[in-house]
């Protein structure tokens, strides 16, 4: 959405990367003219934005706090660009504590966890925000929330890390164990056929069938933190797990329960999902930036959105992003549909 050619004098903006972006993150604004003798001056609607890097071709800024408007200008001096239209996030909930994505449903509800330390008991475990983003308690009396998934009868699942069981929640928030011996049990997906698939973080991922058999599906490297799951549109299953390397991987396993590498080069790679196109979309750092990495079907990446903290996404109805930082919920207007629940 690049302006139209400015003339003499004034800051043109050619591209700015990525092009969304959520408070904390930094928009790489490239164009000309952009600075003069004094230091120029850039605002998102009427809120400035701190400068990090300052060039004539090339400037960096951090997004503020404030900031709801992605029309971005750029002053040198008496000069001011035409604007330029990004993407920034707007806070709907905080006072948080997210370790995965959020979990949205057929009608745009938002399910999210305060997981709290290991052991931890915290007054509230699972929160939903409905579609006015007012925000609720949904579950309590489970420790450790982790994992979120929801099945095509629109019920919850929810994973504990600390007792390794995996609890089943209609819409009303009734709440009954579905599953237990999962280990540290973090990330959760359904595949096409209803069966979940349970990520336990030292190592092995399990296959819960829908009358309830259990399998070890897949085993892959232990994770430092926790397995986030998600099915692509091939059927394979995308797993990341951050471990202390700065190059993760991303891996996926066939149908047959063979894993292979998918990717291999971001920063603590962690929830993960899928848009209607197939594009893959992980919360990690590329190349030092941190944000929502997007991966096409050819496997090239490219940072999707600018952010720190951010633990987990999920596409909502409306075609928005919902973005789970380790504290808070952003929705970021991106006009995406998402990949349909199973």
């Amino acid at each position: 959405m690049a302006s139209r050619k400015e003339p003499e004098g004034r800051p043109h903006i050619e591209s700015v990367q990525p092009a969304a972006a959520i408070a904390g993150g930094e928009l790489h604004i490239h164009g000309k003219t952009l600075t003069k003798e004094e230091r120029p001056r850039v605002k998102l609607g009427d809120v400035a934005a701190p400068i990090v890097i300052g060039s004539d071709s090339l400037i960096i800024v951090r997004v503020p706090e404030a900031a709801t408007v992605g029309e971005l200008t750029v002053q040198n001096g008496e000069h001011a660009s035409s604007p330029y239209t990004c993407e920034i996030g707007i806070q709907i909930a905080d006072s948080l504590h997210p370790v995965a994505n959020p979990a949205v449903d057929a009608r745009g509800n938002i399910f999210t966890t305060f997981s709290g330390s290991r052991g931890q008991k915290t007054p509230v475990s699972v929160y939903r925000v409905d579609l006015n983003y007012n925000v609720k308690p949904f579950l309590s009396e489970l420790m450790n929330a982790t994992g979120l998934a929801i099945d095509h009868e629109g019920q919850l699942y929810v994973s504990s890390r600390n007792d390794g069981i995996v609890y089943q929640v209609t819409p009303g928030g009734q709440m009954s164990v579905y599953v237990e011996g999962m280990g540290v049990a973090t990330g959760l997906a359904f595949d096409g056929e209803g069966n979940l698939y349970v990520g336990d973080r030292s190592g092995t991922i399990f296959k819960i069938s829908r009358d309830r058999q259990i399998y070890v599906f897949a085993t892959v490297e232990p994770s430092v933190a926790a397995y986030h799951l998600a099915f692509g549109q091939d059927r394979y299953l995308y797993v990341t797990g951050p471990t202390t390397s700065s190059f993760d991987v991303i891996h996926r396993v066939s149908p047959a329960g063979d894993p292979e590498v998918y990717f291999r080069g971001l920063g603590r790679p962690q929830g993960l999902a899928f848009d209607a196109d197939g594009r893959l979309y992980v919360a990690a750092s590329l190349g030092g930036r941190k944000g929502v990495v997007r991966i096409d079907e050819d496997r090239e990446p490219q940072l999707f959105l600018s952010g720190p903290g951010i633990v987990g996404l999920a596409f909502t109805p409306s075609r928005s992003l919902i973005v789970a930082t380790n504290h808070a919920l952003f929705r970021v207007d991106v006009d995406i549909k998402g990949k349909p629940l199973p």
